[in-house]
C-alpha cells in the first residue's frame, strides 16, 4: 500500500472514530446538541477557520473519491521475475532461475570465467541479459561473445519459452597465465 493511501486510511479512520463518539454521546444524552452547534458556529464565524475547514473538506472529498473509484496500481513482478499465465493457472519464473540458466550456459565455455550475470525485465516482459566475464588470453572475443549470446538466447527460449531482447556481454578482463 502506498504511503498516501495509508495516510488517507488513517485520517478517515480517525475522523470516523470522532464522528462515532460524538453521535454516541448525543444519542446517549451525555452531550448536548447545543454544545456541538456552538462549536460549529464558532469555527465557521471566523473567516480564516472557515477557509481552512473548506480546504480540508475539499481535499478529503477528493482523496475519498480517489480511494473509492481508482484502484491502486497492481504490483508488478519485475523484482521477482516473469509472471506468465495460461488457462491452467500462473507461472512465475524468478530472475534467479533465469540467471542460473545463463550461468550454466557460460560454464560450458572452457575459456570463460563468470564474474556476474544480471537478468532484467522491461515493461513488455522482454528479457535483457547482462553478463560480465573474464576470458583466457587466446580467445577470439568476437566469435566467443557471438556464440555465447546465441547459446544464452537458445537456452532461455528452450527452458522457459521466453524471448531475450538482448544479451550484453562485457569482457571484464583477460587472464594471462
Amino acid at each position: 500500500m502506498k504511503k498516501l493511501d495509508k495516510v488517507i486510511l488513517v485520517l478517515f479512520s480517525v475522523l470516523i472514530l470522532l464522528q462515532s463518539i460524538i453521535v454516541m454521546f448525543l444519542v446517549a444524552g451525555w452531550l448536548d446538541l447545543r454544545i456541538v452547534n456552538r462549536f460549529v458556529s464558532i469555527a465557521l464565524n471566523n473567516e480564516n477557520h472557515a477557509k481552512i475547514i473548506l480546504i480540508v473538506e475539499v481535499v478529503l472529498l477528493l482523496l475519498s473519491l480517489k480511494c473509492i473509484f481508482f484502484e491502486p496500481a497492481p504490483k508488478e513482478h519485475k523484482e521477482k521475475g516473469i509472471l506468465m499465465q495460461n488457462d491452467n493457472g500462473k507461472l512465475l519464473i524468478s530472475k534467479t532461475t533465469l540467471e542460473n540458466i545463463v550461468s550454466s550456459v557460460i560454464k560450458g565455455f572452457d575459456s570463460v570465467e563468470i564474474v556476474s550475470v544480471l537478468v532484467d525485465v522491461d515493461t513488455l516482459n522482454n528479457l535483457i541479459v547482462a553478463v560480465n566475464v573474464i576470458v583466457g588470453k587466446d580467445v577470439i572475443i568476437k566469435e566467443l561473445t557471438l556464440n555465447m549470446q546465441n547459446k544464452i538466447k537458445e537456452a532461455i527460449k528452450k527452458t522457459s519459452d521466453l524471448e531475450v531482447k538482448s544479451v550484453n556481454v562485457k569482457i571484464k578482463d583477460i587472464v594471462v597465465e
